[in-house]
Order: structure tokens, then C-alpha cells, then sequence
């Protein structure tokens, strides 16, 4: 049976992107104009099933008759705006964020981080090398997932996650200002003494790999993690009766992570401990 979408119909907002004609659905965000427009905008904090946080500053445009950038994750699409993604201004904005996150942070699991600073010619060794960094070791303290503050850029999207957004478990928050601000448990303990649930919903939204799944963790320090050679299956959790989806990556015919499709109305990228990290059993021998 195909599900049929109730909603009522939105109101159509018409603004000049690059100086081309768009019309959106009201309510819909720069960035969602952008993807639209078949547009490349960068962006690390902005998840697809959370509210924008504004923490990376990565998707900035100029608004025409705006003092500020403005964050396209965010700012809603008005009438008769005219935005444009491409200046120098918003372009040099965007290098400088690149190289202040770069020089700070491990972003080598980090997808097209690589990329983006090679197209903005971003040069993040110009700050040296006391450029402030964790240089901690990464958190193995679990069997299911690794934490890696090295790899973490703040963006909230784990807090929000494991809040009121979604899992309302309120097990991780930011300890700490300014450089010693990080994501934490309760009394900076390990994460068997938490309030932890291990839904892994926390590692579903984070976007460097600074959460990762144990198995992807020891598999990249072995040097065989392939990410281009596995292959992505989706099917239903048989643990329940909810009827979430699964999303089984496997390589060498054995299952290496299990995540769930954003836009499934059951689970919206969500699941629990079993339906995440209790697949084991289907690999047995």
C-alpha cells in the first residue's frame, strides 16, 4: 500500500537565488532552496532530522540588504529576497571557517572536508602548529562505540539527539568554555556510568566520525575498512513489532554498522540499542 501525504498544501515564496527565479514551499529554508537548485552548499552542523543549531557558520550566503551573513541552514526563504551563495564575501567567510576547524580538529573521517578545502583554497597550517586541539585518545570504554574528541567540532547535533529532540535520555551535554568546552557525560565519567542507552542515535547525526561504531573504529586502525566496496541493504527489525528499517552495510559478506533511512516515517534515522548494534547473531557461525 502506498502511504499518502495528509498535509495540508503550502503556500508557494518566490526570491531570486543567484539571480535566478526560485519558488519554495513557505517555511522552507535557504538551504533547502539551494538543494533544490541543484546548488552545492557546504555544511557540517546541519542535520536533516534536527533543528539547525547554527554552530559551523559553514553554509553562510549573503542576503541582499542584510548586515551579517546569514546561515542558509536556518534563515527561512522570504518574498522578493535576493540571495547569492557564491561572493567573495560569503566565499572567503566559509575559507576561514574551514581553516579555523581544520587546524583544530582531525577532519580526515570527516566527508568532503578534503574536498571543500581544496575548493576554497583553505589553508588551515598558516595558524601553526599550537593551533588548540584535544589530544586526547579516543574513548574506548564500550564494545559499541568510540568517541573521539579530536574528530568532534561542537556541533551540538549529538546533544540534540540524545535530548529533547529525539531519544530524551539527556545522557551528553557540553562540559566546559572556550578551548575546554567538549561533549560529555555526567562528571566527565565513562560511558558505562552514564545515562547512556546506546540507541546510537548520537552516532547517526555526527558528521566528522567522531562517534563511530566500534567495529568501523578497530577496522579503520586495521587499515581494512572500505567504505567504496560495501554494499547497503535495507529491510525491517525483526526484534519488535514497530517495524523500523534497517539499513545493513556490509563488506566481505559480513555486516559492519546498521543505520536507518532519515526519511522513514517510523523511525526518521532512529533506532534502538537492538536494532542498531544487535545484528551479530545473523553472522554467527
Amino acid at each position: 500500500m502506498t502511504a499518502i501525504d495528509l498535509q495540508l498544501p503550502r503556500r508557494l515564496v518566490e526570491f531570486t537565488l543567484d539571480e535566478t527565479p526560485v519558488r519554495v514551499p513557505e517555511g522552507s529554508t535557504i538551504l533547502d532552496a539551494c538543494k533544490a537548485a541543484g546548488k552545492d552548499i557546504p555544511t557540517l552542523c546541519h542535520g536533516d532530522t534536527l533543528t539547525p543549531k547554527n554552530a559551523c557558520r559553514l553554509c553562510v550566503v549573503e542576503v541582499e540588504g542584510a548586515r551579517a551573513l546569514a546561515p542558509a541552514c536556518s534563515r527561512v526563504a522570504e518574498p522578493g529576497m535576493a540571495v547569492r551563495t557564491d561572493t567573495e564575501r560569503a566565499r572567503h567567510s566559509r575559507k576561514i571557517v574551514l581553516e579555523l576547524l581544520a587546524s583544530s580538529t582531525d577532519l580526515s573521517t570527516t566527508p568532503r572536508a578534503a574536498d571543500w578545502i581544496k575548493e576554497y583554497e583553505a589553508k588551515p597550517d598558516r595558524f601553526g602548529p599550537d593551533a588548540a586541539r584535544v589530544n586526547e585518545q579516543p574513548k574506548i570504554d564500550n564494545e559499541l562505540y568510540v568517541r573521539d574528541l579530536d574528530k568532534c567540532i561542537l556541533c551540538y547535533k549529538c546533544v540534540d539527539a540524545c535530548g529533547e529532540q529525539w531519544q530524551n535520555t539527556f545522557a551528553i551535554s557540553v562540559s566546559g568554555r572556550g578551548f575546554d568546552a567538549r561533549i560529555s557525560v555526567e562528571n566527565d565519567g565513562p560511558l558505562t556510568e552514564s545515562a547512556c542507552v546506546y540507541c546510537g542515535n548520537c552516532i547517526e547525526v555526527c558528521p566528522t566520525g567522531a562517534l563511530s561504531f566500534k567495529s568501523e573504529f578497530d577496522m579503520r586502525a586495521a587499515g581494512t575498512w572500505d567504505e567504496p566496496a560495501q554494499t547497503a541493504t535495507t529491510t525491517v527489525c525483526a526484534y519488535c513489532g514497530v517495524g523500523c528499517n534497517l539499513t545493513l552495510h556490509v563488506q566481505d559478506n559480513e555486516i559492519v554498522k546498521v543505520t536507518s533511512p532519515h526519511d522513514n516515517p517510523v523511525t526518521h534515522g532512529n533506532l534502538c540499542i537492538k536494532g542498531r548494534f544487535g545484528y551479530q547473531h545473523v553472522q554467527q557461525r
